[in-house]
């Protein structure tokens, strides 16, 4: 969880969590379930700025570990053009061309 949940969040999450798991959910996946939908309801109040989709990957992973989602927005950081008709090798091309 994280720390700049509000208690009616910790509360949202428990709840939910316990009903995955009643669901058959096991503890790790109705956990994340549960994250998942707390975080989706504090980007559509506002609370929070990033959107699932504005994420750019863990600056140590490998480009190659990357999913072209996230090679995407670093490509759009980067002020790369055309990048939304670029395949995942040509996004890593463009991108190590820049850096």
């Amino acid at each position: 969880m994280a720390n700049s949940w509000t208690d009616k969040d910790r509360r949202m999450y428990e709840h939910i969590s316990r009903d995955q798991q009643r669901r058959g959910k096991n503890g790790g996946k109705a956990d994340a379930i549960a994250a998942r939908t707390v975080n989706k309801q504090r980007r559509s109040e506002g609370r929070t700025p990033n959107d699932t989709s504005q994420g750019t990957g863990n600056p140590n992973t490998r480009l190659e570990e990357r999913t072209v989602a996230k090679l995407r927005n670093r490509a759009a950081e980067l002020n790369i053009r055309n990048r939304s008709n670029m395949n995942k090798q040509d996004l890593i091309d463009a991108i190590r061309a820049r850096n």
